[in-house]
């Protein structure tokens, strides 16, 4: 078994279409199906179903499949990391972050890190809370920033960086915009403005009014940060925002506001797996992450 028919086999699977997969790969038709037929016949087994021009796999090609995705990781990391043991500052970082770190977080990190590190390449990857962890502890990705950081996740290993406020974000004409600070009581039949159910921003900003009696009143929702920026814009609703998110300026027509009585808070940081060790430039970025941080908090402070 060649690691050239695994890869023949993976893209495949991942088509279902043997033409469409070697105009992926680059090479002919007939070369891709010779190394299916080769690997079929090594295994004694079928791993595809022929339909026309189009292919499914068998139940045990589904199988294989899982595991040959497996051993192609364990193999691109054994790569990856003799490539970056003989240089660390030249190897490749993949990140997973929120849409909540996308405008500053994330780059006012990387690009700190690129001043004493800047031959080193990132793959980066955008996605949900939930979706991140699962990605780390997939090896999808080598390490995510997230807010909150997950503590009783078994998995993944959390470092705080750094704890920041949420504040109210309210339409201008809103009857609330000329206070210098609202009570989160205050809200009680107010329309809000919400990420989606399984989103962990909605479940911070659900938890902190259940804690004060009440539920929100969730009368739209978007799925990232400019989205909801724009609904309040708009005049559809009030939301609670990291206050990060508005570094760069206020979205038209709106008004940023200090919630007080409680201060509503969440944690950001880096989460990585704990059933691996970070490849050396990893394990450096990592080290960065915490150190730019807690100069950056003192220098604020």
């Amino acid at each position: 078994m060649e690691i050239r028919q695994i890869q023949y086999f993976i893209e495949v699977a991942k088509r279902e279409h043997v033409t469409e997969a070697a105009q992926e790969l680059h090479v002919a038709q007939s070369a891709v199906s010779r190394q299916i037929f080769n690997l079929e016949a090594e295994l004694g087994v079928d791993l595809f179903i022929r339909e026309g021009r189009n292919v499914k796999l068998t139940p045990i090609g589904r199988v294989f499949l899982n595991k040959m995705k497996q051993a192609i990781k364990v193999i691109d990391n054994a790569k990856r990391e003799v490539e970056e043991y003989l240089d660390p500052e030249r190897g490749t970082i993949r990140i997973g972050f929120p849409s909540s770190l996308a405008a500053y977080t994330l780059p006012t990190a990387i690009s700190a890190f690129r001043e004493s590190y800047p031959e080193v390449k990132y793959h980066l990857k955008q996605g949900s809370y939930h979706n991140l962890i699962d990605d780390v502890i997939k090896g999808e990705i080598d390490l995510a920033l997230l807010g909150p950081v997950p503590r009783h996740e078994k998995k993944v290993e959390g470092t705080t960086l750094f704890t920041e406020k949420l504040v109210a974000l309210l339409p201008f004409s809103h009857p609330f915009s000329n206070k210098t600070s609202l009570k989160l009581n205050e809200f009680r039949n107010e329309s809000f403005v919400l990420f989606p159910k399984g989103f962990i921003l909605r479940e911070v900003i659900v938890d902190a009014c259940q804690q004060l009696g009440f539920q929100p009143n969730v009368s739209f929702e978007g799925e990232d940060i400019d989205a909801i920026k724009g609904l309040v814009s708009a005049g559809l609703g009030v939301t609670l925002i990291p206050e990060i998110t508005l570094i760069d300026g206020l979205p038209r027509s709106t008004v940023k506001i200090p919630v007080v009585e409680p201060q509503v808070t969440r944690t950001v940081g880096v989460i990585i797996p704990n059933e691996r060790q970070l490849l050396p430039t990893e394990k450096v970025f990592h080290d960065f992450l915490s150190d730019f941080f807690s100069k950056l908090d003192d220098f604020q402070k």
